[in-house]
């Protein structure tokens, strides 16, 4: 039959990919919205060096600097953590509330948000490419009539894909800084960046500071 002459062609493995792909963007999707992105539990003690990754460098940040109580949720804040007002929750190495995602961006969920954001790129990516290729240019209105929507299809798949793409570029500059949204946009109104030595108390090289992000 023809489905089974395409399929010894491996016509059929590039639409199955791609239909894996989206699925994949959706499963990460609702992973990275639904999970807890590193809320701080009232009932946790925290503990001077508890934070993975910072034992190295807490001891450049000035020693007066002390770990404040949230004003609004009551607990003791961690290093690098933030209360999110939209969330109600105190939320470790807090990136940023993500008004998509409906969910912070934190500790627990932000190599997953950039997950997401790769796979969300090439299906992007793909589906330009297709609507494209389906695409053939003729000054008529008839020719505008039978490709309107693959135009305006493209013309949206452009502009999310510039989108999503300058959003992983600078979350990948930022991990690669070892820095956060807030951190970076906030530096003034931090205690623990305002009165440190150094711009950047956390940064430990490119390397290590990927290594400790994702592994």
């Amino acid at each position: 039959s023809d489905l089974q002459k395409q399929e010894e062609r491996g016509e059929l493995l590039q639409p199955l990919i791609f239909i894996l792909l989206v699925l994949c963007s959706v499963l990460l999707y609702f992973k990275v919205s639904l999970m807890d992105p590193g809320f701080v539990k009232p009932e946790e003690e925290v503990k001077g060096g508890e934070d993975k990754g910072q034992g190295v460098v807490i001891p450049q940040i000035p020693g007066d600097i002390k770990l404040r109580r949230c004003g609004y949720c009551l607990v003791k804040q961690p290093m690098r953590a933030k209360h999110c007002q939209l969330c109600q929750h105190c939320v470790r190495r807090y990136d940023h509330h993500c008004p998509w995602l409906e969910n912070c961006v934190g500790e627990r969920n932000h190599p997953l948000f950039i997950a997401y954001l790769s796979v969300q790129l090439v299906v992007l990516l793909w589906g330009g490419h297709v609507a494209w290729s389906g695409l053939y240019f003729e000054q008529s209105q008839e020719w505008l009539q039978h490709n309107i929507f693959l135009l305006v299809s493209f013309l949206l798949i452009f502009i999310f894909t510039i989108v999503v793409l300058l959003l992983l570029v600078s979350h990948l500059y930022l991990i690669s800084c070892n820095t956060t949204t807030w951190e970076f946009m906030s530096h003034h109104r931090i205690s623990y960046l305002r009165h440190s030595e150094l711009e950047n108390p956390f940064d430990q090289g490119i390397i290590l500071n990927l290594w400790r992000f994702f592994c």
